[in-house]
């Protein structure tokens, strides 16, 4: 059995930058740790990726908050987090979820049976809409997602996306 960790947005924007937090900044060391529990070859990225007419884009008219514009210091992902995950794939993707990340584990589940956990941020964005998208496609695969390498928009959202993980059937610690 494959056991992947998915590695949601540690990038700059978000631990530190225009849409960085204390929580966020917080998680860093425990992902990286997490990160060195895995076979490098079964840890995927996602990079939330945008062009410079963000603003002008429905979710940029909604948050509008220029971050991760492609090629900019804060699209990058966090460099401790990115030397410990060295060989990992990285996805990027235009919005909260990834259709290709989906694709690329039911790929993999076709081949062997395989347990899927994600980190990363925001919980109540990111990281919630990755996990539904791939408990939707991939129901009897376990999914879990460790809130303590986690960190919401609040203390509060991130709570509540754990909870509605939980309630989706998927494992949550905290």
């Amino acid at each position: 059995m494959k056991k992947f960790l998915i590695v949601v947005d540690m990038q700059n924007d978000f631990i530190d930058g225009a849409l960085g937090s204390p929580e966020a900044v917080s998680i860093v060391e425990k992902v990286v740790e997490k990160i060195g529990q895995y076979d490098r070859k079964c840890i995927i990225a996602t990079r939330d990726t945008h062009d410079s007419n963000y603003l002008e884009t429905s979710e940029g008219k909604y948050l509008p908050v220029e971050h991760c514009i492609k090629g900019t210091p804060g699209w990058e992902i966090r460099e401790e987090v990115a030397l410990a995950m060295s060989e990992a794939l990285i996805v990027d993707k235009p919005t909260f979820g990834s259709v290709r990340l989906v694709k690329l584990l039911q790929s993999e589940y076709e081949n062997e049976d395989i347990e899927i956990e994600l980190v990363g941020l925001c919980t109540d964005i990111c990281v919630v809409t990755n996990a539904l998208l791939l408990k939707t496609a991939l129901p009897d695969v376990k999914i879990r997602v460790d809130g303590r390498c986690c960190a919401g928009v609040t203390p509060e959202s991130h709570k509540a996306a754990l909870l509605t993980m939980k309630m989706c059937q998927i494992e949550v610690t905290e």
